[in-house]
């Protein structure tokens, strides 16, 4: 009898090893891990490419596990082969032997549009171009530089080149708006951030626009990487930006403003207008003035405490993002360093929410294949990190802190407050007087290598919070 029913138990245990999926490789997502700084993404036959600095390039099938492509400029970088003598006028110009942040974009033609640019880095003295491929790994052929600035002289709208006012033309994004029309929109520090109208035919700029309009900046201020997505759920016009400096010291961060058009006017969460954002008269890398404006996604944090170690960013920032018209989910792409590791940096993905005002809310970890799905009361409840984003911009790396998300509803320990699931998953969250509102959502966190309930919220003074239970 023992025997038979030990043979039953056996086999049956047998039959759902094969037939089930291994519950512990289901839990824990695989990542493969990539290096390419300012990375701008695009998709094309189900694969996603970035490209950035240094001719720097990876793909990934799933946002998680990455191929590295290409790291570095060199003669031979399959992307544009003796690149030193295909863009000899670029670097020549520029007086730099490196290429700035690449965008990539694919026209009515099938072909892929490399818009390129180098820039000396101590003085804005930049050139913008564009290279095109018929296969997206390339090799891309120079078609010409379209935008030069730095010069002594007569800049590209007819007057005198003025950095205080002009732009750096780096740091290049190509996009089409609901419409069907191309624009691009550049710039880094220097003058500010500026957009053109492009002509979808060619790749190159419409004519007579010099410089194009300008959106925001000026004086020197540090804001750069500005990437335009367009949600169709909100019918808004997000621009991502990047405040502060990029290194590990620089206290970068990734700012949002949106606008009912591609070509703006763009707004924060406060209705200030971005165009009169910038640098005061006569001042240099003035983050005082610039730091009170733009929705702030995220900056330096880490989530580890004196009795856990947690995941944490330095300077995380120059993202890309990118909306999936078959699932109408939206991810954030960027680089960051890390605590403790110096200037070494990779490529993160973050899943973006919109809130109930139409921001989009960071995920608080890296995106892991997770869904956005109905969370129950009792799941909430319990003791959590928290992430004050703030609106700063800082070296100082944001500290966790402690508190609890009870049963009644309030919030106590280092903060105080209120919480409400006030949907399926959405979180109204009050602390210290404020308000936010975001998403509960449920992620892996991969020191823990757990699943874990966190938040995302966002005040109306455009700071974001962060808890992970």
């Amino acid at each position: 009898m023992f025997n038979r029913l030990f043979r039953v138990c056996f086999l049956a245990a047998l039959i759902m090893a094969f037939t089930l999926p291994n519950s512990a490789n289901a839990q824990k997502p695989i990542f493969k891990e990539v290096s390419v700084h300012d990375p701008s993404i695009i998709e094309t036959s189900g694969t996603f490419y970035v490209f950035g600095s240094h001719l720097a390039s990876a793909k990934t099938n799933d946002l998680m596990q990455w191929q590295q492509l290409t790291t570095s400029v060199s003669n031979d970088n399959p992307l544009i082969p003796n690149v030193y003598k295909e863009l000899k006028d670029t670097f020549e110009w520029a007086q730099s032997d490196t290429l700035w942040a690449a965008d990539v974009t694919q026209l009515a033609d099938g072909k892929y549009y490399m818009y390129y640019n180098a820039c000396r880095g101590d003085l804005p003295r930049s050139a913008m171009g564009v290279a095109v491929a018929d296969n997206i790994e390339g090799p891309y052929k120079n078609k010409g530089i379209f935008l030069k600035s730095g010069m002594e002289g007569t800049s590209s709208d007819g007057t005198p080149y003025d950095a205080t006012k002009h732009p750096n033309v780096v740091d290049p994004h190509t996009f089409f708006d609901k419409d069907g029309k191309l624009w691009m929109v550049y710039g880094s520090y220097s003058g500010g951030i500026f957009i053109l109208e492009m002509n979808p035919k060619t790749g190159f700029p419409l004519p007579g626009q010099g410089y194009g309009k300008k959106l925001l900046g000026g004086n020197h201020s540090r804001i750069e990487g500005p990437y335009v997505l367009y949600n169709p759920d909100t019918q808004y016009y997000y621009l991502y930006l990047s405040y502060g400096g990029l290194d590990a010291t620089g206290g970068y961060n990734i700012r949002v403003a949106r606008s009912k058009k591609p070509d703006g006017p763009y707004y924060d969460a406060e209705g200030n207008p971005m165009l009169d954002v910038r640098g005061k008269e006569g001042t240099f890398f003035d983050d005082r003035s610039i730091e009170p404006y733009g929705v702030k996604l995220m900056g330096s944090y880490t989530f580890e405490t004196e009795n856990e170690k947690g995941t944490g960013y330095v300077s995380p920032g120059h993202n890309s993002a990118y909306y999936d018209q078959k699932t109408g989910r939206s991810y954030l792409i960027l680089h960051t360093r890390f605590p403790g590791r110096g200037e070494e940096h990779e490529v993160r993905v973050h899943q973006l929410f919109m809130n109930k005002d139409g921001w989009p809310v960071a995920a608080p970890y890296r995106y892991a294949g997770e869904t956005l799905k109905e969370v129950k009361q009792k799941d909430i409840t319990g003791t959590y990190k928290l992430i004050q984003h703030g609106k700063d911009i800082s070296a100082d790396i944001k500290q966790t802190i402690i508190i609890q998300l009870n049963k009644n509803h309030t919030i106590s320990g280092e903060m105080t407050g209120t919480w409400q699931k006030t949907g399926k998953n959405t979180a109204d969250i009050t602390l210290a007087g404020k308000k936010y509102n975001g998403v509960f959502l449920r992620q892996w966190d991969s020191v823990r290598e757990k699943n874990v309930m966190t938040f995302s919220v966002l005040n109306g003074s455009g700071e974001a919070v962060w808890g992970s239970k």
